[in-house]
């Protein structure tokens, strides 16, 4: 969440955000506009460990030029033998300080900015009706979801119920971009958009209409979907009902 004056503001729908974060990266600055959800999309984590290395609890509230820890302090195999240096342990301490700030100015949470109630198994229903010209593949960065063709301007529709954490054009490589949280466990996107129908925050039905298709950079129409679990993307293909 973005920051004005130091009082959180809405998020932004059209700030952009940059590349993928390396895997490798340990630190990130907030910028204007960001969510965790989409800090912990670009780097390929779960939001909970983030939440949770950074001492940030729901509703997940973060500041323009707060640091945001992408590691662990401490990795499983030097946990029992060393101790974290001054160094390592002067991020957490920002993240502390931020946390506490977070609790005096954050607004107060409400429905809206609860986590979503979806519970039990989930059951899931094609985002779009058209042709799947392109499938997902363990490990390809490039392949991390399937991709559903179409015409310009068709609807897409949440795939299961959950909340709206993300909605805007600021991550690159998926141009206008819905992120879709449906439980602690799973989150689904729907990008390449033509025009989006929700907002952050927003709860959702499933099959309910949240944006339009619009075109990838070939300038062909067709939907990327992706569904992650624990952060990690699985096959879509898997979890959608056969047609």
């Amino acid at each position: 969440m973005e920051t004005r004056g130091g009082v959180p503001a809405r998020p932004s729908s059209s700030t952009g955000h940059g590349p993928r974060i390396s895997r490798d990266a340990t630190y990130y600055r907030v910028r204007s506009g960001d969510t965790l959800y989409a800090i912990a999309w670009r780097a390929n984590r779960d939001f909970r460990q983030l939440a949770r290395w950074n001492g940030i609890r729901p509703p997940y509230v973060i500041y323009q030029g707060q640091v945001i820890r992408l590691q662990p302090l401490v990795t499983p195999r030097t946990a029992s033998h060393s101790r974290p240096s001054s160094r390592q342990a002067a991020p957490q301490a920002d993240a502390g300080r931020a946390d506490t700030a977070a609790k005096r100015s954050a607004p107060a949470s409400s429905p809206a900015s609860t986590v979503t109630h979806t519970v039990g198994r989930l059951h899931w229903k094609w985002p779009s009706d058209g042709k799947v010209v392109s499938t997902y593949t363990s490990g390809d960065p490039l392949h991390k979801g399937i991709k559903i063709a179409g015409r310009e301007g068709s609807e897409i529709r949440a795939a299961e119920a959950g909340k709206v954490v993300y909605s805007g054009s600021g991550l690159i490589g998926y141009g206008r971009l819905i992120i879709i949280k449906h439980n602690d466990k799973y989150l689904s996107a729907y990008g390449h958009n033509s025009r989006l129908l929700v907002q952050q925050n927003q709860h959702v039905t499933k099959g309910q209409k949240i944006a339009e298709m619009g075109t990838a950079n070939d300038g062909r129409a067709m939907l990327h979907f992706e569904i992650r679990q624990d952060g990690q993307p699985v096959n879509p293909m898997a979890l959608l009902p056969r047609r």
